[in-house]
Order: structure tokens, then sequence, then C-alpha cells
């Protein structure tokens, strides 16, 4: 299994039946690896779009995929916000798309890692 450095992080905002979704897409330096994540916040979309591509994705370029635990830690006690809503929403799309590249490697379903 190759060591994944995260070289990109996108948000994607769409709206199926309406209501609004913000997806992470995190991006590896393995070809064709990535991990999607939903980071929905209805009310705030606009925020937690703005903490994952203004604070986060600049944060976590350069650093392993796997470092799954190590980067929630890492988000958590250097958080420009306080832990709220908007950041715990963001963090958790990032967190999503991460376990969803440890799935991909491991070739099999998160839930079997967990």
């Amino acid at each position: 299994m190759d060591t994944a450095t995260i070289t990109n992080v996108r948000t994607f905002a769409l709206q199926p039946g309406g209501a609004p979704l913000l997806i992470v897409r995190v991006e590896t330096s393995v070809p064709g690896l990535y991990g999607l994540g939903c980071a929905t916040f209805s009310w705030r979309l606009g925020a937690v779009r703005t903490c994952v591509d203004d604070y986060l994705a600049p944060l976590l370029i350069g650093q392993r995929a796997e470092s799954i635990e190590d980067i929630w830690q890492q988000v958590m006690v250097n958080g420009y916000w306080r832990n709220g809503p908007v950041q715990n929403n963001a963090l958790s799309g990032v967190d999503m798309a991460l376990w969803d590249i440890k799935g991909k490697q491991a070739g099999m379903p998160c839930y079997q890692l967990w």
C-alpha cells in the first residue's frame, strides 16, 4: 500500500431534491485515490465551505492521509473558531473523506475498518 499524502481539498455544493448538501473531496498523491465526505450544515453552508476551503485545506495539504486521528486533534486544538457547529461540520466532511480513502486502500468498506 502506497503512502498517500493529501494534495488537494475541494468542496462541492449540491441540491438534490432541493436539499442543500456540501461534499468534501480529499485528493491524494496516489493516482485515482480520493475520498468523499459530507460536511452539510444546511443553514450555514457558506460558512462551512469557507472553513474547509480557506482554513482546513491549507492545513491538510502535504499531510499523510492515513493520519486521521492526528489531523482531527490538530484541527480541534488549533482552530480559529472555538469548535462550534461550523468547524465541526467542516471537520466531519474531511474526516469521512479520509476514512473513505483508508477503506479504498484496504479494499474494504469503512464499517469493517472500525
